[in-house]
């Protein structure tokens, strides 16, 4: 019952005409910010960081996690309309909410992606309010063995991201991983692959290729086959686009799996909400009975890759708030204005500012509440962008990732690394090779190598069996890799059964 009454202290603090204006520019501006590609949430959250000096410390704190929340939504928004993820955790969503839009139910794949982060953000706030410092001692008990264990089961959804295209996921996957090697070594600061061009020290930026796979490899796609049509879609009567009570009833569990997973995935520092979205996608396809429908159009591919994505924004806030450790670069940027205000984040905080925290708390659950009123007032309006022309809308995608991936660190290089990748992704698709496991390559890449080679230094290849949570892992991963080829098994004999029973 102290929780509840603290969190009543909370909320009590935070009525009032300014905290509700605050909360409500923070949910806007994060909106805008997931949206465009280039601005990243953390980008977002940093870029309005000078605004709150002026503002008492619990204010501050209150809109930039406002911005933090809702800018993991806005991501959703330029990825299902016209496939450019505005966030990197929005791929997952792109998966299923762009083939959505593109058979006309574009208000299907906006309005299960606003729901199911909202619910999935209420799972991850729910899971921190209660949890909070048990679920960060957790984390602190992960070494790099651990995280070496988590990254490679992450890269057991290969199998699933690729269709049922065993072989080309496994090429695409290597293809994504080999890129990651370009740039210097974590650990020895060697440079590898950089043909002394010194803007590829850091190794390819993320949002640049992620925008050129997506976005622009599309564009080139239907450039070459001249496929201008135009998306159907009725917007005279947007209520029959609109999923229902029922539809959303639908997903109910989806959404519920998604948001525990994404937020205990969140908790652990470096792991964040984009393979939160990639691990809860691989195992609502695993568990569908209709596997072959992800990648298709199938809601609870948006469900589970948006709720997953929402509630890891509570879960990176645990370390965070309990222990001071950021669990994602957002909350990265959290410390330095907890800091920036003299406050330390750690257990102290807890005790010797318990109204600033729980007032935190309740201003999550607030903006929550003015992140669905602002989604689902919006998002009627993105639908209408279907309805723009490809011969003016194709345009308007390849400038806005020129821009978006400029963005990112002023550099004309990056222009060209989106325009290499879109190309890269083009010749992909022609021959039939998916994507996406590249995506997972990049994203994992980094932080399989690093923990390999801190592992190996601390004590061997026998600290993966020797640590029980890092063999639990693998253990899990051999079994993940395992299970298509032995649900392919299966199912080759009972074809060849019912063709024995025919005869």
């Amino acid at each position: 019952m102290e929780v509840f009454s603290h969190l009543y202290d909370g909320l009590a603090a935070l009525a009032g005409a300014r905290p509700f204006i605050i909360m409500v520019v923070g949910v806007i501006v994060g909106i805008l910010g997931g949206a465009m590609p280039g601005i990243s949430p953390s980008m977002a959250v940093a870029l309005l960081l000078p605004f709150t000096f002026g503002m008492t410390p619990t204010m501050g704190i209150v809109m930039l996690c406002a911005i933090y929340l809702a800018a993991n939504y806005g991501g959703s928004i330029t990825a299902v309309i016209i496939n450019t993820p505005g966030t990197p955790s929005a791929v997952v969503t792109a998966f299923d909410g762009y083939p959505l839009a593109q058979q006309g139910k574009a208000g299907w794949g906006l309005g299960i992606s606003l729901i199911a982060s909202v619910a999935g953000g209420f799972i991850g706030i729910a899971i921190l309010i209660l949890f909070a410092i048990p679920l960060a001692g957790l984390a602190l008990k992960f070494w790099p063995a651990e995280y070496f264990a988590l990254a490679l089961m992450g890269l057991t959804t290969v199998a699933s991201l690729g269709g049922g295209k065993w072989v080309e996921s496994f090429v695409a996957v290597l293809l994504g991983l080999l890129l990651n090697t370009i740039g210097m070594d974590h650990m020895t600061g060697t440079s590898r692959f950089t043909f002394d061009i010194i803007r590829l020290y850091d190794g390819f930026s993320f949002v640049p290729a992620l925008i050129g796979l997506f976005a622009i490899s599309e564009v080139l796609d239907n450039v070459e086959s001249f496929n201008f049509n135009m998306a159907k879609i009725e917007v005279a009567d947007l209520k029959s686009v609109w999923p229902t009570v029922k539809d959303y009833m639908k997903l109910k569990w989806t959404i519920a799996r998604a948001g525990i997973l994404g937020t205990v995935i969140g908790i652990f520092p470096g792991a964040g909400g984009t393979i939160a979205s990639f691990i809860a996608y691989d195992v609502e396809k695993r568990l569908s009975k209709e596997p072959e429908t992800f990648g298709r159009g199938n809601p609870h591919g948006v469900a589970a890759a948006e709720s997953a994505n929402s509630s890891s924004v509570s879960g990176a806030l645990v370390p965070l708030l309990a222990l001071g450790i950021p669990g994602s670069a957002s909350a990265a940027v959290l410390v330095g204005a907890l800091m920036i205000h003299e406050l330390r984040p750690g257990p102290e905080l807890f005790t010797r500012h318990p109204l600033l925290v729980y007032t935190l708390f309740s201003s999550l659950l607030v903006s929550n509440v003015i992140l669905l009123a602002l989604g689902a007032f919006g998002s009627r309006l993105w639908i209408k962008v279907s309805l723009i022309p490809k011969r003016i809308l194709y345009p308007f995608i390849f400038v806005f990732s020129m821009i978006g991936s400029y963005a990112v660190r002023s550099s004309l290089f990056d222009i060209g690394v989106c325009f290499g990748f879109g190309v890269l992704g083009w010749i992909l698709n022609r021959y039939r090779y998916p994507v996406s496991p590249i995506v997972l390559g990049l994203v994992l890449g980094a932080m399989l190598e690093t923990n390999l080679q801190m592992t190996l230094m601390m004590g061997g290849p026998s600290l993966f069996l020797t640590r029980p949570i890092s063999a639990l892992l693998l253990l899990l991963s051999v079994v993940l890799i395992a299970w298509p080829f032995i649900a392919d098994m299966k199912a080759r004999k009972k074809r060849q059964v019912q063709k024995s029973k025919g005869k």
